[in-house]
Protein backbone atom coordinates (compact mmCIF):
# COMPACT_ATOMS: atom_id res chain seq x y z
CA UNK A 1 0.00 0.00 0.00
CA UNK A 2 0.93 3.67 -0.22
CA UNK A 3 3.57 4.69 2.29
CA UNK A 4 4.49 1.08 3.10
CA UNK A 5 7.46 -1.06 2.19
CA UNK A 6 11.22 -0.84 2.59
CA UNK A 7 11.92 1.31 -0.46
CA UNK A 8 14.37 -1.32 -1.66
CA UNK A 9 12.35 -2.54 -4.64
CA UNK A 10 13.75 -0.13 -7.22
CA UNK A 11 17.25 -0.39 -5.78
CA UNK A 12 17.09 -4.18 -6.06
CA UNK A 13 15.84 -4.02 -9.65
CA UNK A 14 18.54 -1.49 -10.53
CA UNK A 15 21.20 -3.75 -8.98
CA UNK A 16 20.03 -6.81 -10.92
CA UNK A 17 19.97 -4.89 -14.20
CA UNK A 18 23.45 -3.40 -13.67
CA UNK A 19 24.87 -6.81 -12.68
CA UNK A 20 23.53 -8.10 -15.99
CA UNK A 21 25.23 -5.27 -17.95
CA UNK A 22 21.85 -3.74 -18.75
CA UNK A 23 20.32 -0.29 -18.45
CA UNK A 24 17.06 1.15 -17.16
CA UNK A 25 15.21 4.31 -18.18
CA UNK A 26 12.23 5.87 -16.40
CA UNK A 27 9.51 7.85 -18.18
CA UNK A 28 6.82 9.48 -16.04
CA UNK A 29 4.00 11.92 -16.83
CA UNK A 30 1.34 13.23 -14.44
CA UNK A 31 -1.93 11.44 -15.05
CA UNK A 32 -0.38 8.93 -17.46
CA UNK A 33 1.67 6.85 -15.05
CA UNK A 34 5.24 5.65 -15.14
CA UNK A 35 7.01 3.43 -17.64
CA UNK A 36 10.27 1.62 -16.94
CA UNK A 37 12.25 0.67 -20.05
CA UNK A 38 14.76 -2.08 -19.28
CA UNK A 39 17.40 -3.09 -21.81
CA UNK A 40 19.37 -6.31 -21.27
CA UNK A 41 22.09 -7.77 -23.46
CA UNK A 42 21.09 -10.62 -25.76
CA UNK A 43 22.04 -14.09 -24.56
CA UNK A 44 22.64 -16.75 -27.17
CA UNK A 45 22.13 -20.46 -26.76
CA UNK A 46 25.86 -21.21 -26.88
CA UNK A 47 26.46 -18.82 -23.99
CA UNK A 48 23.65 -20.44 -22.00
CA UNK A 49 25.19 -23.86 -22.50
CA UNK A 50 28.58 -22.63 -21.33
CA UNK A 51 27.04 -20.93 -18.36
CA UNK A 52 25.06 -24.05 -17.48
CA UNK A 53 28.28 -26.00 -17.14
CA UNK A 54 29.26 -23.78 -14.21
CA UNK A 55 26.23 -24.88 -12.19
CA UNK A 56 26.64 -27.85 -9.86
CA UNK A 57 25.09 -31.06 -11.16
CA UNK A 58 23.64 -31.81 -7.73
CA UNK A 59 22.43 -28.62 -5.99
CA UNK A 60 23.01 -28.65 -2.21
CA UNK A 61 20.35 -30.29 -0.08
CA UNK A 62 19.84 -30.74 3.63
CA UNK A 63 17.48 -31.90 6.33
CA UNK A 64 18.39 -29.39 9.02
CA UNK A 65 15.94 -26.99 10.67
CA UNK A 66 16.26 -23.33 9.71
CA UNK A 67 14.56 -20.36 11.35
CA UNK A 68 14.05 -17.61 8.76
CA UNK A 69 13.33 -14.06 9.93
CA UNK A 70 12.26 -11.68 7.16
CA UNK A 71 9.83 -8.75 7.37
CA UNK A 72 8.98 -8.75 3.64
CA UNK A 73 6.12 -11.32 3.31
CA UNK A 74 6.71 -12.19 -0.37
CA UNK A 75 10.42 -12.78 0.19
CA UNK A 76 9.72 -14.80 3.32
CA UNK A 77 7.42 -17.11 1.33
CA UNK A 78 9.97 -17.43 -1.46
CA UNK A 79 12.85 -18.26 0.89
CA UNK A 80 10.70 -20.86 2.62
CA UNK A 81 9.76 -22.44 -0.70
CA UNK A 82 13.38 -22.53 -1.92
CA UNK A 83 14.75 -24.06 1.28
CA UNK A 84 11.94 -26.59 1.67
CA UNK A 85 12.33 -27.66 -1.96
CA UNK A 86 15.95 -28.53 -1.09
CA UNK A 87 14.95 -30.68 1.88
CA UNK A 88 15.31 -28.26 4.78
CA UNK A 89 12.70 -27.93 7.54
CA UNK A 90 11.78 -24.23 7.77
CA UNK A 91 10.26 -22.12 10.55
CA UNK A 92 9.36 -18.56 9.57
CA UNK A 93 8.86 -15.31 11.44
CA UNK A 94 8.38 -11.70 10.36
CA UNK A 95 10.10 -10.01 13.31
CA UNK A 96 12.40 -10.65 16.24
CA UNK A 97 9.82 -11.28 18.93
CA UNK A 98 7.84 -13.77 16.86
CA UNK A 99 11.11 -15.46 15.81
CA UNK A 100 12.17 -16.03 19.39
CA UNK A 101 8.67 -17.22 20.32
CA UNK A 102 8.66 -19.65 17.38
CA UNK A 103 12.08 -20.95 18.37
CA UNK A 104 10.96 -21.57 21.94
CA UNK A 105 7.78 -23.31 20.74
CA UNK A 106 9.75 -25.55 18.36
CA UNK A 107 10.33 -29.04 19.73
CA UNK A 108 13.86 -29.86 18.66
CA UNK A 109 17.10 -28.28 17.54
CA UNK A 110 17.33 -25.24 15.29
CA UNK A 111 20.46 -25.61 13.21
CA UNK A 112 20.58 -22.20 11.57
CA UNK A 113 19.08 -18.75 12.01
CA UNK A 114 18.75 -16.89 8.70
CA UNK A 115 17.84 -13.30 9.50
CA UNK A 116 17.51 -10.02 7.68
CA UNK A 117 19.74 -7.37 9.25
CA UNK A 118 17.57 -4.24 9.02
CA UNK A 119 14.05 -4.71 10.37
CA UNK A 120 11.54 -2.81 12.50
CA UNK A 121 11.94 -3.53 16.20
CA UNK A 122 14.85 -5.88 16.83
CA UNK A 123 17.66 -5.82 14.28
CA UNK A 124 19.08 -9.04 12.91
CA UNK A 125 22.12 -8.72 15.19
CA UNK A 126 19.90 -8.28 18.25
CA UNK A 127 17.84 -11.32 17.26
CA UNK A 128 21.00 -13.38 16.74
CA UNK A 129 22.57 -12.32 20.04
CA UNK A 130 19.42 -13.23 21.98
CA UNK A 131 19.00 -16.46 20.00
CA UNK A 132 22.60 -17.58 20.65
CA UNK A 133 22.16 -17.23 24.41
CA UNK A 134 19.60 -20.05 24.34
CA UNK A 135 20.88 -22.03 21.31
CA UNK A 136 24.67 -21.50 21.36
CA UNK A 137 25.42 -24.28 18.86
CA UNK A 138 23.20 -22.85 16.12
CA UNK A 139 24.75 -21.13 13.13
CA UNK A 140 23.81 -17.58 12.09
CA UNK A 141 23.47 -16.34 8.50
CA UNK A 142 22.68 -12.66 7.89
CA UNK A 143 21.15 -11.15 4.77
CA UNK A 144 20.36 -7.62 3.62
CA UNK A 145 19.67 -5.52 0.55
CA UNK A 146 21.27 -2.47 2.16
CA UNK A 147 24.81 -1.34 1.53
CA UNK A 148 27.70 -2.62 3.64
CA UNK A 149 27.89 0.75 5.45
CA UNK A 150 24.30 0.44 6.66
CA UNK A 151 24.71 -3.22 7.62
CA UNK A 152 27.80 -2.36 9.70
CA UNK A 153 25.80 0.28 11.57
CA UNK A 154 23.45 -2.53 12.60
CA UNK A 155 26.35 -4.54 14.04
CA UNK A 156 27.05 -6.98 11.21
CA UNK A 157 30.50 -7.20 9.59
CA UNK A 158 29.96 -8.66 6.13
CA UNK A 159 33.60 -9.75 5.96
CA UNK A 160 33.54 -11.56 9.32
CA UNK A 161 29.96 -12.78 9.75
CA UNK A 162 28.23 -15.29 7.50
CA UNK A 163 26.38 -12.97 5.11
CA UNK A 164 24.57 -13.11 1.77
CA UNK A 165 23.71 -9.91 -0.11
CA UNK A 166 20.24 -9.41 -1.57
CA UNK A 167 19.29 -9.96 -4.29
CA UNK A 168 20.48 -13.55 -4.50
CA UNK A 169 19.51 -16.50 -6.66
CA UNK A 170 17.83 -19.57 -5.12
CA UNK A 171 20.96 -21.61 -5.84
CA UNK A 172 23.20 -19.01 -4.18
CA UNK A 173 20.94 -19.00 -1.10
CA UNK A 174 20.95 -22.77 -0.75
CA UNK A 175 24.71 -22.89 -1.32
CA UNK A 176 25.34 -20.25 1.36
CA UNK A 177 23.02 -22.00 3.81
CA UNK A 178 24.79 -25.32 3.18
CA UNK A 179 28.23 -23.75 3.56
CA UNK A 180 27.29 -22.00 6.79
CA UNK A 181 25.81 -25.19 8.25
CA UNK A 182 28.98 -27.10 7.36
CA UNK A 183 31.28 -24.71 9.22
CA UNK A 184 32.56 -25.83 12.62
CA UNK A 185 30.96 -23.95 15.51
CA UNK A 186 32.54 -20.58 16.33
CA UNK A 187 34.87 -20.74 13.32
CA UNK A 188 33.23 -18.51 10.73
CA UNK A 189 36.06 -16.67 9.05
CA UNK A 190 36.01 -14.11 6.26
CA UNK A 191 37.99 -16.25 3.83
CA UNK A 192 35.62 -19.19 4.33
CA UNK A 193 32.47 -17.13 3.84
CA UNK A 194 33.38 -14.89 0.93
CA UNK A 195 33.75 -17.62 -1.68
CA UNK A 196 30.06 -18.51 -2.07
CA UNK A 197 28.07 -16.47 -4.61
Amino acid sequence: GAGKGTGLGLATVYGIIKQSDGSIKVESEPGLGTTFVILLPAVYEKQNAERGQLLPLNPPHGSETILVVEDEPALLRLVRFVLESHGFHVITASDGQSALAAAIAHDGAIDLLLTDVVMPGMSGREIADTFKQRWPDSKILYTSGYTADTVVRYGVETAADAFIQKPYTPLALVGKVRQTLNLPSNSIQANEISNIA
